[in-house]
């Protein structure tokens, strides 16, 4: 594989490259008394998860490049000294060494299916014999969600630290792809080797989900239950030392509950330099939540200050954008249903351009009536029509199975590489 140009400056710069996993059978393998567990709030159909992600995939490599977690998995597990590195960090946190010359004699290809997929306990003793489990290590019921373990941000990539031991393989996983792999040379931010206080590192928490890069100066970023506000300091530490002229973050406070609101992308998404999804039931009417302005110029935070909500913070800094409704603007029912089915969680592949779930209507009426053309997914697929013939486009993709999973278009894509764009 060619090096890669790596680099994010913006939420929907055209998309070159982007990383996802299409899932397997780590999706099911869990009953109902393992859901909680691991942090689904249903059980998915594989086959029709399948299903709706190929159609994910097929649109997105219509304009870009797009590279699945396991093959550079593979491809860096070729490498020995990685493989034994991986495997015996993987042991040392899971409390699994007993498997590492198990799974050191793997092929590449086999342990990169293990490592995602689960590795079957094996009955050789009483105990084992008598385990409720079924898996030694663990399969990664959520490594579908790619845009979480890790982020490029601008010209590096942010290496994220888990708020939950379910998901820390999948940031292991990650390091491993971005240190290694010839096509993706790129300085990493990790807060896992950087950070020296040890009782700091336990509460630092950051996942992609809550990280949106705004402009080249600017972070949108949501604290809640998975980026703690030590998280965030960890970034604002690093852009102190950078000393790279003004940078803006702008925070806002996320409740820990319902489940739904798990990352700031399920609430609040780009669209486009003039537009923005958001759940407004949330970012406009309850002052409960803060947003946070931090402004940080060459090394020293120049500012913090409370605004009243995200959208008056980014105005204030020169990204005026129009709100759409997340459920419509009638009804709060409406708008609750489909906020939890990520209503608000659209992927923009190029400023205007985005991919939604089909089954979120009023969201799509909404943006309909802003001017985005709503097409479903075999217009562009089987149909022949192309992505350079509108001006503003919500192209729908079936969602029924990977929506009860917990996330949308935004969450099972990581972009390594969009193009700049003018504010």
């Amino acid at each position: 594989m060619e090096k890669l140009l790596v680099g994010v400056s913006s939420e929907i710069g055209p998309l070159q490259t982007v990383l996802v996993h299409s899932p397997g059978p780590e999706v099911e393998r869990m009953t109902p008394e393992h859901v909680e567990r691991a942090l689904y709030s249903d059980i998915l159909s594989l086959s029709s998860a399948a299903e709706e992600h190929i159609v994910l995939k097929q649109l997105l490599a219509k304009s870009a490049t797009v590279l699945e977690v396991k093959d550079l998995l593979t491809e860096v597990l070729k490498l020995d000294k990685v493989k034994e590195d991986l495997v015996r960090r993987i042991a040392a946190k899971e409390k699994v060494n007993a498997e590492v010359d198990f799974l050191l004699q793997m092929s590449p290809v086999i342990l990169a299916t293990q490592l995602i997929e689960g590795v079957a306990l094996k009955r050789d003793n009483l105990s084992r014999y008598l385990s409720d489990e079924r898996y030694s290590v663990r399969p990664l019921h959520n490594i579908l969600f790619t845009r979480d373990p890790s982020m490029v941000l601008w010209d590096e990539v942010l290496i994220g630290r888990m708020a939950k031991s379910v998901r820390e393989r999948e940031s292991l996983l990650m390091e491993a792809i971005f240190t290694h792999h010839p096509a993706l040379g790129i300085n990493q931010i990790n807060p896992n080797s950087l950070t020296p206080d040890p009782s700091f590192v336990s509460r630092s928490t950051i996942e992609g989900g809550d990280v949106l890069v705004a402009r080249e100066d600017v972070l949108v970023i949501g604290k809640g239950s998975r980026t703690s506000s030590e998280g965030i300091d960890f970034l604002i530490e690093i852009l102190k030392a950078k000393k790279s002229g003004l940078k803006h973050l702008i925070v806002q406070e996320l409740p820990d509950s319902p489940e739904s609101f798990i990352h700031l992308d399920m609430i609040f998404t780009f669209l486009s330099q003039e537009f923005c999804l958001i759940y407004e039931p949330l970012l406009l009417h309850n002052t409960k939540f803060q947003t946070i302005h931090i402004s940080i110029d060459n090394g020293i935070v120049t500012g913090i200050h409370q605004r009243k909500n995200l959208l008056l913070a980014l105005q204030q800094i020169g990204i005026d954008l129009k709100p759409l409704f997340c459920g419509g603007k009638i009804d709060p029912w409406v708008m609750e249903r489909e906020q939890w089915h990520s209503g608000a969680n659209c992927f923009a592949f190029e400023p205007g351009k985005v991919i939604g779930y089909e089954r979120n209507g009023y969201t799509l009426d909404e943006m309909d009536k802003n001017g985005f053309e709503i097409h479903k997914a075999d217009d562009f697929l089987r149909n022949g029509m192309n992505y350079s013939d509108f001006k503003k486009l919500t192209i729908t993709m079936p969602g029924s199975e990977l929506a009860r999973g917990g996330g949308g278009a935004r969450c099972m894509t990581m972009p390594i590489g969009r193009e700049k764009i003018s504010w």
